[in-house]
């Protein structure tokens, strides 16, 4: 059985304001939860929860419900930009770099 697991306050704002996001997006393009919830395969219940932003909800269906608004090209880029992990790694690189004296004869 998986561990149940309850996500941090602030990460419980960020999937409610997808969710909001997702909702909005769909009232914009003046689609019917049945005609998302159908190009989804979802059911119209299941979008309902999306739309409040429920972290119950799986991340698949986070990316069908996407795919079916036509938003899906942005998801690839929600870690793309790592700049704390860029910038760890900088910090690592070598300051300048030497040859082995056993190469150099």
């Amino acid at each position: 059985m998986a561990t149940p697991h309850t996500p941090t306050l602030a990460a419980k704002r960020a999937i409610r304001q997808i969710g909001t996001d997702l909702r909005k997006a769909r009232l914009r393009r003046r689609l019917t939860m049945e005609v998302i919830a159908a190009r989804a395969f979802v059911s119209r219940g299941t979008l309902a929860r999306v739309e409040q932003g429920d972290p119950a909800v799986s991340f698949g269906i986070y990316a069908s419900v996407m795919q079916a608004l036509g938003l899906i090209g942005r998801l690839g880029d929600l870690a793309a930009d790592d700049q704390l992990g860029e910038d760890l790694e900088n910090e690592r690189l070598p300051k300048r770099v030497r040859m082995k004296k056993a190469l150099q004869e």
